[in-house]
């Protein structure tokens, strides 16, 4: 495996974007047939109404009568995606979040949120523009920034002490990072420094790959920067529906902030929560004087999401409430099971608020103590055969604190799967 980082000829252009180390590891994965905790993708079936719906879809006529919309589901729908799904994914937010000040005429269907972010980015930011991202991030943030030139900046998220003085963790200590009143938070003056002269903050919670998810009082925070040095506010929201315990709730920043409305672009996807990743159906909402920048970008971008699938996307809109209840109870149930299992072999893990991504210290594992994070992740492929994506892919800053001490597994695999992994991560490691 070769790092994202290794040295080539185009190292000295900051701009040069580079083959994704998480789909990297899942073809590595297959190579050596090891079990695939790395790339975030679940391996079980959509809810049966969507493959319905996609069915009759394909299997619909393709457009031999035009004046009949059943007909044309195979060919173009408008570009900014069908009516009744935007009008759909209005009243989505309506039941979810009581957001009822949006209009269908602010929601633009994308080929996926990666898509939706893509678009945003190109709407918002012009060349030499500066993009603040929270690190660890996601490796698709940064990327995208090159794709149009922008320039990220890192603000870094910590492990700390859950308590009043929010003091931070003393690396030192092999059971901090294990103990329950453990979060990740940013420090607030960094978090200024880089939005003073900034065009745009990406802010993704549920938060990959750390499981934070950011709450009312931090968000408060991040509004009001956002409102004093003027920056556009772009979020990444596909892991709403998996946030675990009572107290934990996902937030939709412009209906909680209508003061950061105007600013304010909110990026998802049917992807994760309908197990759905290969389908490419998200969307954008987006402010009312974005709306012609944003679809004339996406159009040109893309055209339109797959008509098929957005019409397929219409029953999960639809689907029952005690659906997604469920589905926080299930990856939370999973990820429990493999952060016990992690914590046994000797790794220290954080446990996420959300999503449902482990994002763990591999230097309290005695085969791993000494490793990068990409040798991590090559021993436990060849030796171990678990596969899981090295740390060093969601920093961008390169502190020595942090650059080679994580790995992270993805828990959304079937139970099975994770239950193979556990056995041989205790077979190889205890």
């Amino acid at each position: 495996m070769t790092n994202n980082r290794s040295s080539s000829n185009n190292d000295d252009d900051p701009n040069v974007v580079k083959e994704s180390v998480i789909r990297m590891m899942t073809r590595l994965a297959i190579e050596y047939k090891a079990v695939n905790l790395s790339q975030g993708f679940p391996n079980e079936s959509p809810p049966w109404p969507l493959k319905v719906s996609l069915a009759h879809s394909v299997l619909s006529d393709g457009g031999d009568n035009i004046n009949n919309n059943n007909d044309q589901l195979n060919q173009y729908s408008p570009p900014c995606g069908r009516t009744d799904l935007r009008s759909s994914i209005a009243n989505y937010y309506r039941r979810f979040y009581e957001y009822d000040n949006i209009s269908p005429e602010d929601i633009t269907v994308t080929l996926g949120a990666t898509e939706a972010l893509a678009s945003a980015l190109r709407t918002i930011g012009r060349p030499g523009d500066k993009c603040v991202i929270f690190e660890p991030f996601h490796e698709l943030y940064p990327s995208q920034c090159k794709l149009f030139y922008l320039k990220p900046v890192y603000v870094t998220l910590r492990p700390s002490m859950n308590n009043s003085d929010n003091n931070n963790i003393n690396d030192n200590d092999n059971d901090n990072e294990n103990h329950s009143n453990t979060i990740w938070t940013y420090d607030e003056n960094e978090l200024e420094t880089a939005l003073s002269d900034a065009k745009i903050l990406i802010l993704n919670t549920p938060h990959n790959p750390t499981g934070k998810v950011f709450t009312k009082m931090e968000l408060t925070h991040i509004v009001a920067l956002c409102r004093k040095y003027d920056v556009y506010l772009i979020t990444d929201d596909i892991y709403e529906h998996m946030c675990y315990g009572n107290d934990t709730r996902h937030i939709v920043i412009p209906k909680e902030f209508p003061e950061l409305t105007d600013k304010t672009l909110v990026c998802n996807s049917i992807g994760k929560s309908a197990a759905a990743t290969g389908w490419r159906v998200g969307w954008c909402l987006h402010p009312p004087h974005l709306r012609d920048a944003y679809r004339g970008i996406h159009d040109q971008l893309c055209v339109m999401a797959p008509h098929p699938q957005q019409f397929a996307c219409l029953s999960y809109l639809s689907l029952p409430d005690e659906y997604f209840i469920n589905l926080a109870k299930k990856y939370e149930k999973r990820v429990q099971k493999l952060k016990n299992a992690l914590v046994s072999v000797g790794f220290k893990v954080i446990f996420p608020q959300g999503a449902y991504y482990l994002f763990v210290n591999y230097k309290s594992v005695s085969q791993l103590v000494d490793m990068t994070s990409v040798e991590a992740a090559m021993y436990l492929l060849k030796n171990v055969g678990v596969a899981c994506v090295p740390g060093d892919n969601f920093f961008g800053n390169n502190l020595e604190e942090t650059t080679n001490k994580y790995l992270r597994f993805a828990a959304c695999r079937s139970d099975k799967d994770i239950d193979n992994a556990i056995q041989l991560l205790e077979e190889k490691l205890l």
